[in-house]
């Protein structure tokens, strides 16, 4: 783990030999830095000289083509919360604990360089005066290497506006984002309008049930920009469609987008134009690729590329509960009609997991003889019972299918006796000398059967997929599939509840890629820790 938690990097190369220096000075202070780790540009800058004074670079394209090759190289980084700033003003959020800057742009003695990026701390961001200093060194970072500079013609300034907007889901803050946002700051005079989805605008993306809650995201929105550059108005506000505020604020002057969402901001200026309002202009950045994309993932750094790399992860710390035996380790294993659940427990038997299917022993409960038969029979009459003295589970989900109080019943009777069944087995693993246990259970959480497990992992797939699975597996009608699932508990409330999710909408393979990166990080957990 890095030894400080949060950073400021002082860069003084010129702005056009920044993006080939990019990629070594941020790795070199992700080592030094856990995050967030803030930038301060300031071309040319002589850090041992006395007293320097904080100032931005220009706004042009240099600054954008630097910031590109930035946040591109931090995505490199998992995990590096990198914030360049575009302006002293106030106390950051997250003040540094320590200052950095490259050694080869810092020539001269060390004392004077550390004193140097010691004022210029506090005077740009009311740093303690007496922060430690690391100078950062290694191969990339000599400017002797870089090829002479061709002389370039003088680039015209960005152009700028009192009031911008831009859009977006903002999901957990990557790169593309950071890069979008820095661009509306340099276009802002006085307002920035950040419209942040929500509602029915999230339903279709890609895992949405991990997309962050609104507040979050609004939060951290805030907390980015208001550290890049707090000398700006930020308004902050949820998108319930896809215009908002974009189409009848009269103050506007520009829409920031990108490549993919420039449809989106002619549509904007149309109907801004119905409502008697001028266009807006719309200033387009360029996507930024991912060069670590994966197979199933967007070539672009996405949030929901993002999203599928926390499948399989620990997203909540497991339970901690000392009733619960540490040996086997329980896995209790969730997810609706059609998820991929029963699939995914396949994978872990054979990874080594001792399996328990708890729909095999909630049949086993009604046989007649069963701990459930007598009770189930007396409390919803012979019709329910065949000819050769089986329950018919048919006629008995009839009776008790959308009335809430039979349902009850029902499971009031029969979950206890799985429960049951369900410990004499995780008894039986342990015998075995398993030390991994996956309880399979559609109704894991409805029935209270987490107090069992140790870790809940959740199957999701989204409701559409859902619907064509069932349809085909079961023949149903596409309305009685879809009434089906609408009767179970969501996706969402599953994954509130989960330690870990996993999805197999994409090609098996995938999935199983999934479920041994879930097994192998689950094994990680499990190892005793190294002795001293």
């Amino acid at each position: 783990m890095p030894p400080f938690a949060s950073g400021l990097l002082v860069l003084t190369a010129p702005l056009p030999v920044l993006p080939r220096r990019a990629a070594a000075a941020l790795a070199a202070a992700a080592g030094v830095v856990a995050g967030p780790l803030y930038v301060h540009l300031q071309p040319g800058l002589l850090l041992s000289a006395p007293a320097p004074l904080p100032a931005a670079p220009p706004a042009g394209p240099a600054l954008l083509r630097a910031l590109d090759a930035l946040y591109a190289a931090a995505a490199a980084q998992r995990g590096l919360d990198l914030r360049v700033l575009l302006g002293p003003g106030r106390r950051l959020a997250r003040p540094p604990r320590v200052l950095l800057a490259s050694a080869a742009e810092a020539p001269g003695p060390p004392g004077p360089v550390e004193l140097g990026l010691q004022h210029l701390a506090a005077a740009a961001y009311g740093c303690p005066p007496r922060l430690p200093a690391v100078l950062l060194g290694g191969p990339g970072d000599d400017p002797d290497g870089d090829p002479p500079e061709e002389p370039e013609e003088p680039e015209a300034a960005l152009p700028d506006f009192s009031d911008v907007a831009v859009g977006g889901t903002f999901d957990r803050l990557h790169g593309a984002h950071r890069l979008l946002l820095s661009a509306c700051c340099l276009l802002a005079r006085h307002r920035l309008l950040a419209g942040v989805a929500d509602g029915d605008l999230l339903r279709h993306k890609v895992l949405a049930e991990l997309i962050e809650p609104y507040e979050v995201r609004a939060a951290k929105l805030r907390e980015f920009l208001e550290d890049v550059k707090p000398s700006l108005r930020y308004d902050i506000v949820p998108l319930a469609d896809p215009y908002g505020p974009s189409v009848t604020d009269p103050d506007l002057q520009c829409l920031v987008v990108s490549e993919e969402t420039r449809r989106g901001g002619e549509a904007v200026n149309k109907k801004r134009l119905e409502n008697g309002l001028p266009e807006l202009a719309l200033y387009e950045i360029l996507l930024m690729k991912d060069p670590d994309h994966g197979q199933n993932e967007e070539e672009k750094i996405s949030s929901s590329s993002l999203r599928q790399r926390l499948l399989g992860t620990l997203l909540r710390p497991p339970r901690q509960d000392p009733t619960l035996p540490s040996h086997p380790y329980v896995i209790g294993l969730t997810g609706g009609t059609g998820s991929g659940k029963t699939s995914i427990a396949r994978l872990l038997g054979h990874l080594g997991a001792f399996l328990i299917d708890a729909d095999k022993l909630g049949h086993a409960v009604y046989v007649p003889g069963g701990p459930a038969y007598e009770r189930v029979v007396a409390t919803f009459g012979a019709e329910i019972v065949n000819e050769d003295r089986t329950i018919n589970r048919k006629v008995l989900g009839a009776k008790v299918f959308g009335n809430q109080e039979r349902l009850k019943s029902l499971t009031d009777i029969v979950w206890p006796e799985i429960a049951r069944m369900v410990k004499e087995q995780i008894r039986e693993a342990d015998a075995q000398g398993k030390a991994v246990c996956v309880l399979d259970a559609a109704v894991l959480l409805e029935a209270g059967w987490q107090d069992m497990v140790h870790e809940v992992w959740t199957a999701i797939i989204p409701e559409e997929e859902a619907v064509k699975r069932i349809m085909a597996r079961d023949g149903l009608s596409e309305e009685a599939a879809r009434s089906r699932l609408r009767s179970q508990m969501t996706n969402s409330q599953r994954v509130e509840q989960s330690q870990v999710v996993l999805c197999t909408l994409w090609e098996p393979d995938i999935t199983r890629a999934q479920v041994e990166k879930a097994w192998n990080l689950l094994q990680r957990r499990l190892a005793p820790p190294p002795s001293p």
